[in-house]
């Protein structure tokens, strides 16, 4: 889409919002990309996770701290001594969209559809190894497991977990979540038009907002997603006016922003989302974790923040954020930052030298490794790298792939690095995730398969108290970094800008989904 057309969108949007005919409080928020589909089961994409937020609800939810857990649908719940039965006590005043009033049936039923094999639901892991999930009455749920599963009330706040009408995705089929969704969030979908604009209504009687909010209903009438590619573009409306708020905010940008009296913009307090290059570890260029440790000491994220964010984002000398549930403060932070001269001397004793021309070879074969990446932001990331590895020796080739073609490359043994960048509520929650071997060729690129860390893992995940599982994971982060896995580049940070009309909005960190659920957004 031109930048004059998505400019004419824009202001339609504006001045339809402003005609006594439509609701005058709405609020128009750009985005950088679509979704694929709003259903929770099917999709993993942020754009669809910052809507169905919105839209629907969980048993519980997370505190902007991003550790503290707060009633949702759920207004209490108690765990059993061995981690095997969770026992949750519904609100009995929500209704769908519809008007349909949402039962403990109506949770059996949503989680029963993600368990079907029939669905093809993703990520079934953020579940637990459910036994079965059942309904003694109408505000209780029993949700039993065949083993513990310590991270399961903060994989609950995910909107993966998010309750549905099951009526309705049994009648609309492969069309749920394209043509409609009833959820009970505090606002509902009105429509959906993809690559352009997602459009949501306040959900009248909503009460049952989750306490972290000020408002526990709707503040604003109508919430319009608009799609707008173009970085610039979506600056430009902010700043005059014909966009109410976004997140899609280049870094470049956010100095102008911030000094634009018109607009606030908000940092969220916690925010957990790591951009990284991870070493397929049994390629012969990269399989020795000598070369591994002195890519890692050859770059300098430092400068990569600094040239890719205008320094915003935390140089990275942790795989983790350190405040991340969890987090082991005594890994080695030595292996990470720059220090060519240690970089040199660990590739000398792997037996790379130097030839030449200034590249390093060994038995004949130049030093090479060939890394794949997304295109966008990750192609000045990945040319700076590249420049940093050539101080060593080290001539990195770089493959780079739109989005639309680029995961089902990064399933395949054909390249040696990858880079990549993620979100995650917790140190299980990323762990669990990448270095299970169960989990290759993908998410674990890397190719990790050790026995000692899936036993942690397990440990971890089924542990009942928390020293317990806070050890098992402190264990594996220790482990992976002393095997230089990753080249952490840094941790991003999220900003929410708001609009000339509206109130500064709280940043929320979970899933990067700044808004959460809606409910701070209002006028001034």
């Amino acid at each position: 889409m031109s930048k004059r057309l998505i400019w004419t969108a824009l202001a339609a949007l504006a001045a339809s919002a402003a005609t006594p005919a439509l609701a005058q409080k709405t609020v128009t928020i750009v985005r950088e990309i679509d979704t694929d589909r709003y259903d929770p089961h099917k999709s993993t994409a942020r754009s669809g996770a910052e809507v169905l937020h919105m839209i629907g609800d969980t048993l519980v939810n997370l505190d902007y701290d991003m550790k503290t857990l707060k009633p949702g649908l759920a207004k209490s719940w108690t765990v059993s001594p061995d981690g095997l039965t969770y026992t949750f006590k519904l609100r009995d005043d929500v209704t769908f969209c519809s008007g349909k009033k949402m039962t403990a049936k109506d949770v059996v039923a949503t989680y029963e559809r993600w368990l079907d094999p029939e669905t093809k639901g993703l990520v079934k892991w953020r579940m637990g190894d459910v036994d079965k999930v059942s309904a003694p009455d109408d505000v209780t749920v029993e949700y039993k497991l065949k083993k513990p599963f310590s991270e399961l009330l903060y994989q609950m706040t995910q909107y993966f977990h998010t309750i549905l009408n099951i009526e309705q995705a049994k009648q609309l089929g492969a069309d749920f979540g394209v043509k409609a969704i009833d959820g009970t969030g505090p606002f509902c979908l009105e429509s959906w038009t993809p690559r352009d604009s997602t459009v949501l209504t306040k959900h009248a009687g909503y009460k049952w907002g989750p306490p972290i909010y000020d408002a526990t209903e709707a503040q604003v009438d109508k919430v319009i997603w608009k799609v707008v590619p173009e970085e610039n573009t979506r600056v430009t409306a902010l700043q005059a006016g014909q966009a109410d708020a976004s997140q899609y905010v280049p870094y470049w940008s956010i100095k102008d922003l911030m000094a634009d009296k018109k607009l606030s913009v908000t940092k969220a307090e916690n925010f957990f989302w790591t951009y990284f290059i991870g070493f397929k570890i049994d390629k012969e260029s990269v399989s020795d974790i000598r070369v591994r440790k002195a890519i890692n000491l050859a770059v300098d994220q430092k400068a990569i923040s600094d040239a890719v964010t205008f320094g915003f984002a935390e140089p990275a000398n942790t795989m983790l954020v350190s405040g991340v549930l969890d987090f082991n403060p005594k890994v080695d932070k030595a292996i990470y930052g720059e220090n060519i001269k240690e970089a040199e001397k660990l590739l000398d004793e792997a037996g790379w030298k130097k030839g030449a021309d200034g590249f390093r070879y060994k038995d004949g074969k130049k030093l090479a490794p060939l890394i794949y990446g997304i295109s966008g932001q990750f192609k000045e990331v990945a040319e700076a790298v590249q420049g940093d590895l050539r101080k060593v020796g080290i001539d990195l080739q770089i493959q780079l792939f739109d989005s639309t073609v680029a995961w089902g490359k990064l399933a395949t043994q054909e390249f040696d690095a990858f880079g990549m960048s993620f979100p995650y509520v917790s140190a299980g929650d990323a762990l669990n995730l990448y270095f299970r071997s169960a989990n290759t060729p993908t998410p674990n690129r890397m190719n990790w398969k050790d026995k000692e860390t899936d036993e942690l893992l397990d440990k971890g995940m089924t542990a009942t108290d928390d020293a317990t599982r806070a050890a098992a994971y402190a264990a594996v982060q220790e482990k992976v970094t002393n095997a230089a896995v990753w080249i952490p580049l840094y941790h991003e940070p999220l900003f929410v800008v708001s609009g000339a009309k509206l109130k500064p909005i709280k940043a929320h960190g979970i899933y990067g989904c700044g808004l959460y659920k809606g409910l701070g957004i209002a006028f001034k």
